[in-house]
C-alpha cells in the first residue's frame, strides 16, 4: 500500500512540474515579448524604465521556474530525497519573491500609467513629418486602429511646433476620422485639408481628427494583457503550492537510509 501512494504520489508530481515547466516558459515569452515588440503599443513603452524592470523579472522568474520544473520531475522520477529537499526550498523562496514582485508591480502601476503619458506626449511633440521612426509608426498604428487621437485628446498636437507651423490646415493622418467602410491602412505623416479656404494659419477646430485622446483605451489594452500575465502567475503559484504539498509528502514516505537512488560521483 506505501509503495503504490508513493508511486501515484510521484507521478503526481512529475506531472505538476511537466506544466509547472510550461507555465515557467510561459512567463519567460511574456517578458521576452514585453522586450522584443516592434509592432504593438509595448514598443512605445520599452522606454519606460518600469516595464522593462518588470520584463526582466518576468525572464528571470521564468527562467528559474523552468528549472525548478525540470528539478522537480527529475527529483520525482528518481525519489532522491536531496533533489526533493532542494527542489521544495527553492520552490518556496520562488513563491516568496513572486509574491513580493506582484505586490511591487501592483503598487507601481500609477507610477507607470504617468510614464506611458510621458513619453507618448514627449513623442507628439517631436514627432515629424516624413521621418522614418519605428515608435511614430506604432503610435500612427494606435491611433487609426484606435480612432483617437493624441493624449488626452488631439490638443496635444498643437504642441508639436513643425505641424502648427503650417500655413494650411494640416493635420495628423492617422487621427483622420474615417467611415467604417474605409481601409484599414494606416496613414502616417501629416495630411493637408484639401479645401483650406484660404486660411492664413492651422486652424486646430477644422481638423477632420477624432476629438478623444487615446488614453483611456490603451489603459484598457494593457490592463487587459497585464491581466492575463497576472493569470498565468497565479496558475503557476498555485501549481507551486501543490508541487510543494507533494513534494514533502514524497520526500517523507521514501526512507532516508534508502541512498541506492542518490547519484555516485
Amino acid at each position: 500500500m506505501g509503495s503504490a501512494c508513493i508511486k501515484i504520489t510521484k507521478y503526481f508530481l512529475f506531472l505538476f512540474n511537466l506544466l509547472f515547466f510550461i507555465l515557467g516558459a510561459v512567463i519567460l515569452g511574456f517578458g521576452v515579448w514585453i522586450l522584443a515588440d516592434k509592432s504593438s503599443f509595448v514598443a512605445i513603452l520599452q522606454s519606460s524604465r518600469s516595464l522593462n524592470v518588470g520584463a526582466y523579472i518576468f525572464i528571470g522568474v521564468g527562467s528559474v521556474t523552468m528549472f525548478m520544473g525540470f528539478l522537480g520531475c527529475v527529483g520525482a522520477v528518481r525519489e532522491v530525497r536531496c533533489l526533493l529537499g532542494l527542489y521544495f526550498t527553492f520552490l518556496l523562496l520562488i513563491l516568496i519573491a513572486q509574491v513580493a514582485a506582484g505586490t511591487i508591480f501592483y503598487f507601481s502601476m500609477g507610477k507607470l500609467k504617468e510614464e506611458m503619458g510621458n513619453i507618448v506626449t514627449e513623442l507628439i511633440r517631436e514627432y515629424r513629418d516624413g521621418h522614418e521612426d519605428s515608435l511614430q509608426e506604432t503610435w500612427d498604428y494606435v491611433q487609426a486602429r484606435g480612432s483617437c487621437c493624441g493624449w488626452d485628446s488631439f490638443m496635444n498636437w498643437t504642441e508639436n511646433a513643425e505641424l502648427m507651423n503650417r500655413t494650411d490646415i494640416t493635420f495628423p493622418c492617422s487621427c483622420e476620422k474615417k467611415n467604417n467602410n474605409d481601409s484599414l491602412s494606416v496613414t502616417t505623416g501629416f495630411c493637408v485639408v484639401s479645401s483650406s479656404g484660404g486660411s492664413s494659419g492651422n486652424d486646430p477646430s477644422r481638423w477632420p481628427v477624432y476629438k478623444e485622446g487615446c488614453m483611456k483605451k490603451v489603459q484598457e489594452w494593457l490592463q487587459n494583457n497585464l491581466g492575463i500575465i497576472l493569470g498565468v502567475c497565479v496558475g503557476v503559484a498555485l501549481i507551486e503550492l501543490l508541487g510543494m504539498l507533494l513534494s514533502i509528502c514524497l520526500c517523507r514516505r521514501i526512507h532516508s537510509e534508502d541512498y541506492s537512488k542518490v547519484p555516485k560521483y
